[in-house]
């Protein structure tokens, strides 16, 4: 493979960091003459490896729109940065039901909260069945057809979210069954013994920080995406830093 293939197989964001030390004027020593700069080339740069990649985790409920779109957040920051989105589950059924009672909630949505075990139990048997791994395409693949599609009654959602993964049918099979959920609610718990429970989701934790949010709409791209992501690890890493709200006056979009 040629230098300039090498680069080509650069994820974004390390293309453009190479592109930002040549812009600069950080080029390593190489042979004369290159790009009439002596002793340098822009050539060479094409032999630096990209950055390494840090670790975010990030906890979802399937039902939720707003993290669905914080989660399609974090897939355009990997193409800016170099950050990897580690997937968790934690079941909103469980934080409203169990760890709130209840309390204050609608009959609505409480019966809306009851059917919402379903897709978490079956994101837990998948990781089970398959490895933490598949969280990831799992989520894709479920997420676009309640949220995107707009399917969120659809039984058929479930089914075809599994055979896009390339995950056995049967594992339908955990939604109206308890074996897995210890293992959702010891997920739940990472996340929200650390973040509290005057929260929901996403919670996402950067640099060893667990917050909520962040809560947006619509989804930020490109450069966008990643100043965001700066912004949100720069805040995180401030002691004693617990808040930036204010009240929502739109819908989720899904653009």
């Amino acid at each position: 493979m040629s230098a300039a293939d090498t680069v080509r197989a650069w994820p974004p964001f390390a293309r453009a960091a190479a592109a930002a030390r040549v812009l600069a004027g950080h080029f390593p020593p190489a042979f004369p003459g290159g790009n009439g700069v002596p002793g340098r080339s822009v050539a060479a740069v094409m032999t630096a490896q990209p950055a390494e990649r840090e670790t975010v985790q990030f906890w979802f409920d399937p039902v939720c729109p707003w993290a669905w779109i914080t989660s399609r957040w974090m897939l355009e920051v990997e193409q800016v940065r170099p950050v990897h989105t580690e997937w968790r589950i934690m079941s909103l059924a469980y934080l409203n039901l169990t760890q709130h009672e209840g309390e204050g909630l609608s009959e609505e949505y409480l019966e809306r909260m009851s059917r919402a075990w379903a897709p978490v139990r079956i994101c837990a048997a998948a990781a089970q069945h398959s490895g933490p791994e598949v969280l990831g395409p799992l989520y894709t693949a479920i997420g676009t057809r309640l949220h995107n599609q707009g399917r969120r009654e659809d039984p058929e959602v479930i089914p075809e979210a599994l055979a896009e993964v390339g995950l056995p049918a049967s594992l339908a099979e955990a939604a109206v069954s308890t074996e897995f959920d210890e293992q959702i609610k010891a997920s739940h718990h990472e996340a929200f013994d650390a973040v509290g429970l005057d929260v929901g989701t996403p919670v996402i934790r950067i640099r060893g920080n667990t917050i909520f949010g962040p809560v947006i709409t619509p989804i930020p791209r490109g450069e966008a995406a990643g100043r965001l992501f700066d912004g949100v690890a720069l805040v995180t890493q401030a002691d004693g830093f617990f808040e930036l709200k204010r009240t929502r006056d739109r819908k989720p979009s899904f653009d």
